[in-house]
């Protein structure tokens, strides 16, 4: 109880300090004109000056260091308000006219197909419940699973390609490190053999999510709160829910229920496995954050698979850009890569499991190295706080001091 105290209070006083340095940034004059201190509200954010003309480039190079992961380095700068060149104008101003109606009329073709898809499949058939608010068609059998999955998977993929993703690179790694740890640890065949349990992944875009139905369709951790089509795909997909911004949600509750999905999925070969992001918030794909022990504390068997998207023009990362102007950026874009590197399964010594911290600290560094990501201590408070710089927020708001998700 002690530990835990001190660290709410180390972590308490790191906010404290990380609000002073931004209110000495923001302190200092600005060239752009004043805005209303009345007028604050969400429909206003674009009109809040930028992290570039908050103070002087020094101040800018130091806080963009700092909050290195979440910067944005693409033509549309800073949250995608940064300004374009004639060229870029053109570009974006064709492709608006052209592009972006096509592709929204495409994509939302195949969400509805797989809407009445999920229907279709899920008619007459009760939900399996395992507590209150968590519901699923994911153990449903025979044909209607088949189906729901083999549709799932495919309409996943051709929803990546409509947006541009014509072709993803997939490399499988062969981990000397892994290979070591299995030597070291003495296992037999058999125990090599053991199912994995979860999928860990870094997070960088919700388009993330489509790949990893489009090539394994896992469950995910998803919020109780989304549209009702939306939660009609997560109830195929087995996922469970958590409502992040309610102060009296049962976190130990999540926890545990994707603590036994996990077991669940390594010993039921019929269960779906568990995709789990355990940074917890999205990065601009070059970093990778301190891991959460979620998908660890089953002490089940892993597989790491780390995406990245490389860009020329737009960056497919969504780190500190609103969704709405992600989306159309993305669909005027013609084409987007994605690169996926796959790790073979990581079968944790028994140290880890009995240490959830240790196992995935050292998932994370493996990841990190075999796949050339720069490992940052900094997790989602920084985050906002590096958001509020960004709309030249000067006191920051009340979200920096909710529970980190």
């Amino acid at each position: 109880m002690g530990i835990r105290c001190c660290s709410k209070s180390f972590g308490f006083q790191k906010l404290q300090q990380m609000e002073s340095e931004l209110k000495d940034l923001n302190s200092k004059p600005a060239k752009t004109h004043q805005t209303d201190p009345t007028h604050d509200d969400a429909s206003s954010k674009d009109d809040r000056p930028l992290l570039k003309s908050a103070g002087n480039n020094n101040d800018i190079q130091e806080l963009e260091k700092k909050f290195a992961a979440y910067v944005r380095d693409d033509v549309y700068g800073p949250m995608g308000r940064g300004k374009l060149p004639l060229k870029e104008k053109l570009l974006l101003g064709i492709a608006f006219v052209m592009l972006l109606p096509l592709r929204i009329l495409l994509g939302m073709t195949l969400l509805v197909v797989y809407y009445l898809i999920c229907r279709i499949c899920t008619l007459f058939s009760a939900p399996n419940r395992e507590e209150e608010e968590q519901e699923d068609y994911a153990h449903l059998g025979g044909w209607r699973r088949a189906v729901i999955v083999r549709s799932g998977r495919f309409l996943s993929r051709s929803l990546l390609f409509v947006v541009g993703f014509y072709w993803i690179r997939e490399t499988h790694k062969d981990s000397a490190n892994a290979q070591e740890n299995s030597k070291t640890e003495g296992r037999n065949e058999s125990e090599e053999q053991e199912r994995p349990g979860a999928i860990v992944s870094n997070h960088v875009s919700y388009l993330d999510i489509l790949y990893h139905m489009s090539s394994s369709f896992p469950s995910f951790v998803a919020k109780s709160d989304e549209l009702y089509w939306v939660v009609s795909y997560s109830k195929c997909l087995g996922c469970v829910y958590v409502q992040r911004e309610s102060k009296s949600s049962d976190s130990k509750g999540v926890a545990g229920v994707v603590t036994d999905r996990v077991c669940e999925a390594r010993e039921n070969k019929s269960a779906p496995m568990m995709m789990l992001f355990p940074e917890g918030t999205t990065t601009n794909g070059d970093f990778l954050l301190p891991f959460k022990t979620g998908a660890f504390l089953a002490g089940a068997p892993v597989v790491p698979v780390t995406l990245r998207y490389p860009y020329q023009r737009f960056s497919p990362a969504w780190e500190s850009i609103s969704g709405v102007r992600h989306v159309v950026f993305l669909l005027c874009q013609l084409v987007n890569h994605m690169e996926v590197t796959r790790l073979p399964v990581y079968y944790p010594s028994q140290q880890e499991k009995d240490d959830p911290k240790l196992f995935a600290n050292n998932v994370r560094k493996l990841m990190a190295s075999e796949c050339n990501l720069i490992m940052s201590d900094i997790g989602l408070p920084e985050k906002r706080i590096y958001h509020a710089a960004l709309n030249g927020n000067n006191s920051l708001p009340s979200v920096l001091h909710q529970k980190d998700d």
